[in-house]
């Protein structure tokens, strides 16, 4: 794929000059953005025919096609992701926490409350669960995303979870503050473009086998529909290693900041296995450049009804929020959260 890249100030009447310029260079053209046009064929031939146009300002190739995805000449190295007044990718480190699932109205009002006085971000907890086994706890629903919106009024910390079902999309997009795409629908097509119809904020989890490619091509079937607000994590991958639960690719977090502006956050939890494994984890995350992290948070773990195993007491969260610091600040970041705005009201584009 030839990407060309326009610039800032370029006039519909340039970029018009430029639609003519390539129309016979290649084939497949698509404008993406008012700067970014895309088109299969050989790139000299269309640097060549694109020489000397001052709106122009890179022609590049991609391996793989995913050109708003990828970090291009004139994008700043990571492009910020709102989430209600919470700022990802910008230059502090998010922390989200809170339990795998909602369980009861106990549950996630301690354990909400817990996360907000540690001074955690935003809040996690998945109203819908899909798991392994069809006899496992699957979540409470919509009455799961009303204890979450309760949870959110108490505390004033954004939401995120989890959608797995297209049907359920208008839902769980109007009750929280970020939609998560979990790793088991990482390439479920449909769920993609219906949260690329979505203006608002969508973690989207890497899948247990998925290469960097795929995962970006994930991410492009949100961008493609019209959603900006993508925000990667990466929570572990399925290796031949049995001694935890995933292996969590940190070299990723690298390599993705190297070929995309998207925010990366990692999942210390889902790769562990075990809460002992979380906290060294999660401090790793942060010194090798991660835009913050997503930990698994109970009051009380023994009684949780999903990943017990791996969900930090909520009474452990202010020792990670202390360790973090120093790590973060090793990579360049506070803890501190931005001066917030207000996301789009708006969770469906037209």
């Amino acid at each position: 794929m030839i990407v060309i890249v326009l610039s800032e100030t370029c006039t519909p009447a340039q970029r018009r000059q430029v639609l003519s310029a390539v129309q016979f260079a290649g084939s497949g053209l698509r404008v993406h953005t008012p700067q970014l046009v895309s088109l299969t064929g050989d790139r000299d031939r269309v640097a060549a025919v694109l020489d000397g146009l001052p709106q122009v300002t890179e022609v590049t190739s991609l391996s793989a096609g995913y050109p708003r995805a990828a970090r291009l000449a004139g994008r700043a190295a990571t492009t910020p992701v709102w989430v209600s007044d919470v700022e990802i990718g910008g230059p502090g480190f998010t922390v989200i926490a809170g339990p795998c699932s909602v369980e009861n109205r106990h549950q996630m009002l301690t354990t909400a409350r817990e996360v907000h006085a540690c001074g955690a971000h935003a809040i996690r907890a998945g109203a819908f669960k899909p798991r392994t086994s069809p006899y496992a706890f699957h979540g409470l629903g919509d009455a799961g995303l009303g204890l979450l919106a309760e949870a959110r009024e108490r505390t004033g910390l954004p939401l995120v979870t989890e959608v797995v079902d297209v049907r359920d999309m208008e839902r769980v997009a109007q009750a929280v503050d970020m939609v998560q795409i979990g790793a088991r629908n990482m390439q479920n097509y449909a769920l993609l473009r219906e949260a690329g119809r979505l203006r608002m904020p969508v973690l989207l989890k890497r899948g247990l086998a998925a290469t960097l490619d795929e995962w970006l091509l994930a991410a492009e079937y949100v961008l493609d529909g019209g959603n900006e607000q993508v925000v990667l994590c990466e929570r572990g991958i399925r290796t031949f290693e049995t001694g935890y639960r995933f292996t969590l690719d940190l070299a990723a977090v690298v390599v993705l900041k190297e070929r995309t502006h998207l925010p990366v956050i990692v999942d210390p939890s889902h790769a562990a296995g075990t809460r002992g494994r979380v906290l060294p984890l999660a401090l790793a995350a942060a010194a090798v450049g991660a835009d913050g992290i997503i930990v698994e948070a109970h009051h009380d773990p023994s009684a949780a009804l999903c990943d017990a195993a791996q969900a930090l007491p909520t009474s452990d969260l202010a020792e990670l929020m202390r360790r973090l610091l120093p790590a973060a600040q090793s990579a360049g970041r506070t803890l501190e959260r931005a001066p917030g705005r207000r996301a789009l009201t708006s969770v469906r584009g037209g």
